[in-house]
């Protein structure tokens, strides 16, 4: 049987039209960007170009965009460079409860520079509310990290409403848009936030290229020293293959975000609907009851243990956010952070659909995935 693949939250496919805009830079533009003779420069401006892809996608200024490796090393920019750029050292980070693993494990080193670590709560739908964020933020909180949507139950966060705590208090902003941006609408204006993260490999561009968004108010230090690329943010010969992939996908789900949102969403709900006539009462699922990325669902088999699961589904590839095989059952943090009872967050799935995804691979998922569970029953 053909493999169906529905984690698109852990990486998309590389889009036939990106990799035909990368094609030219492997042979025939292969020079430095830096270099000051013809060959740099025509490769430095297809850089500006893509940099001013991106800022179009978010509504950002071109010099607002720096390229860097990834979601991971735009997370750490962001967070340790607002750190280290501040004089003198010390206060609180607040970072949200349900972050990804490059935001909370940033923790020993923020706390090595001299700060203090708070974190913000999440309510039962995994929702980082405005009044939390105001809650826990401290007389010295010189930052706060919130995410724009989960990248395990899909829950879009309110970043605007917590922008204007933020703001209220003199605190910079950071919010990691590695599953929003692309997906849909996320306009750094419309947040009103300070920093925010890109990552290609999400949205149809290759690994191993990524962005931040600095206001530019905004005071980093950088992590790497050299000859003072990116603006002095990232020096270090630029990645250029990869940020002609990433330009050229941010013009691509752009132009295309509302007629993708509608479908994306059309086939989550067709899938949801599915299980919820199929194993009823037996299913639990996560942040239905506020607004989720429209391609994201994430959802329980009660009394289960999820890689019990999938090891019954070959030929099914998808995500499992609360179990692992190598080290036995474990409830992941987002879902403890939402009061998730571990018997329930055990059995959880993740299914992230995306371009690629027909209704017909929806339908037979629903099928398989059902057969395991009775199996697993």
């Amino acid at each position: 049987m053909r493999p169906i693949y529905l984690d698109y939250n852990s990486t998309t496919p590389l889009a036939p039209s990106v990799q035909q805009a990368i094609l030219p830079f492997l042979a025939e533009h292969y020079g430095n960007p830096s270099a000051p003779y013809p060959l740099g420069r025509a490769v430095q401006e297809a850089m500006e170009d893509a940099r001013g892809q991106i800022a179009s996608l978010i509504g950002a200024d071109r010099d607002e965009i720096v390229f860097t490796s990834g979601g991971t090393e735009s997370n750490h920019l962001a967070i340790l460079g607002t750190l280290l750029a501040r004089k003198p050292v010390g206060g609180n980070v607040a970072l949200s409860s349900i972050e990804h693993s490059s935001v909370r494990g940033l923790v020993p080193w923020i706390q090595r520079l001299g700060y203090t670590v708070s974190w913000i709560p999440a309510n039962t739908s995994g929702q980082i509310t405005a009044s939390a964020v105001r809650q826990s933020l401290k007389a010295d909180t010189v930052l706060v990290s919130v995410m724009h949507a989960n990248d395990e139950t899909g829950v879009v966060q309110p970043i605007r409403a917590i922008a204007a705590v933020c703001r209220d208090a003199d605190v910079l902003l950071h919010s990691d848009a590695t599953q929003s941006a692309g997906r849909i609408r996320t306009l750094v204006d419309e947040l009103e936030v300070d920093l925010l993260t890109i990552s290609g490999h999400k949205m149809h561009a290759p690994k191993g290229i990524g962005a931040l968004y600095v206001r530019g108010s905004v005071q980093l230090d950088p992590l790497f020293y050299g000859d003072g690329q990116e603006g002095g943010f990232r020096s270090g010969t630029e990645n250029v293959l990869g940020a002609v992939g990433l330009g050229k996908a941010c013009s691509i789900v752009g132009h295309s975000l509302d007629d993708s949102q509608g479908r994306l969403e059309m086939l989550r709900n067709r899938l949801e609907v599915q299980l919820l006539e199929g194993a009823n009462e037996h299913i639990v699922i996560h942040g239905v009851q506020t607004t989720r990325l429209p391609n994201t669902s994430c959802f329980s088999f009660r009394g289960c243990e999820a890689y019990e699961i999938l090891a019954r589904l070959p030929d099914l590839y998808i995500s499992t956010a609360s179990a692992s095989q190598s080290t036995g059952p474990v409830v992941s943090p987002t879902l403890a952070a939402m009061g998730v009872p571990a018997e329930i967050a055990r059995g959880t799935l993740r299914i992230s659909n995306g371009w690629y995804t027909t209704e017909e691979e929806i339908d037979r998922t629903v099928s398989l995935l059902l057969d395991a569970w009775e199996q697993v029953r």
